[in-house]
């Protein structure tokens, strides 16, 4: 892909969010939002080189994901602003939407909890000989928490097509990863598992690609899972109500000066910012004929409250 089409689908999950903000504050969308501006090179990075028979599971921070596997933008945000969405019929709202379709096997506010899910995609396609993988993208927090150990380790020992994608922003909630870990790198605890570990530039899409088609090729041929780490740094709060005091003077401002957008903006000639130029006012009219189509769904029916509680 080019830098253009790297440009508009990463446009895509950045107005889409932005949308999303103002949607909040305007009392459209119920409960908090956890939002990936400035990580938006990740799922897009790692959707080149996935099919569409592959699994994908995120974190409650998965709104990039699921535009990146191409859910509709429109399910989304109806879904988001709780209306009867054709997603989870606004049952799941922003931290636990799927889409069974494009094979989004959902987000999940368990820190950690994805990737056993995802660990269980990955034994299915073993099960049925289709060659597929399934992805789990997960904070850097979570590598702390058991369960993504136990799955791990499960995945290692059986060979699972899984790929962990590890998106280091640096921050645990409000706390910084290095006061939480001695290791340099997250990835170094692959070696625990006997598995590959690697860190990449989470602001390149291509960087980002690139480390993925190694471990989707090396989870294809069944030689099992790898760790990809991609470094970024969030451009928002942990959540939608976060003042993120936290975070040092200036900090938020240098990391907007190398953002996946900007970085490409700032590399772009005469000619390719005019594409820019367009490609933002082309989004720009998407994003609002989706919230239009979104506003235009129903609200779920109250009779309804108690389906779909058990399988």
């Amino acid at each position: 892909m080019g830098l253009a089409d790297d440009y508009r689908s990463m446009a895509r999950i950045r107005r889409f969010e932005e949308r999303l903000m103002t949607l909040k504050d305007e009392g459209e969308v119920p409960g908090s939002i956890h939002l990936c501006n400035g990580q938006e090179a990740i799922p897009v990075g790692a959707a080149r080189v996935l099919r569409d028979g592959d699994y994908v599971s995120a974190t409650y921070r998965g709104h990039g994901w699921a535009l990146a596997r191409g859910v509709d933008m429109a399910a989304l945000f109806a879904e988001i602003m709780g209306r009867d969405s054709a997603l989870c019929g606004g049952r799941a709202a922003s931290p636990y939407l799927s889409d069974v379709s494009r094979r989004f096997v959902g987000e999940n506010s368990i820190v950690g909890a994805g990737v056993p899910v995802a660990t269980g995609a990955a034994l299915t396609a073993r099960h049925q000989g289709t060659g597929d993988v399934s992805v789990a993208s997960i904070g850097d927090g979570a590598m702390n928490q058991g369960n993504v150990h136990e799955a791990l380790n499960l995945a290692a020992v059986l060979d699972l097509p899984l790929i962990l994608v590890v998106e280091n922003n640096v921050y645990s909630e409000m706390s910084r990863i290095d006061d939480m870990v001695r290791v340099k790198q997250l990835a170094e605890r692959a070696a625990g598992y006997g598995i590959p570990g690697t860190v990449v530039d989470g602001n390149d899409p291509d960087a980002v690609a690139a480390a993925m088609a190694t471990a989707v090729e090396r989870a294809r041929a069944g030689a099992g899972p790898s760790i990809v780490e991609a470094m970024t740094e969030r451009l928002v709060g942990h959540y939608s109500g976060d003042a993120q005091h936290y975070r040092p003077a200036g900090e938020i401002a240098d990391a907007r000066t190398r953002e996946p957008l900007v970085r490409i903006r700032n590399a772009a000639d005469a000619a390719l910012t005019a594409t820019l130029d367009a490609i933002d006012a082309e989004v720009a009219a998407e994003v609002e004929a989706a919230v239009a189509a979104a506003r235009a769904t129903a609200v779920p029916d109250p009779a309804t409250v108690k389906e779909h509680l058990y399988a």
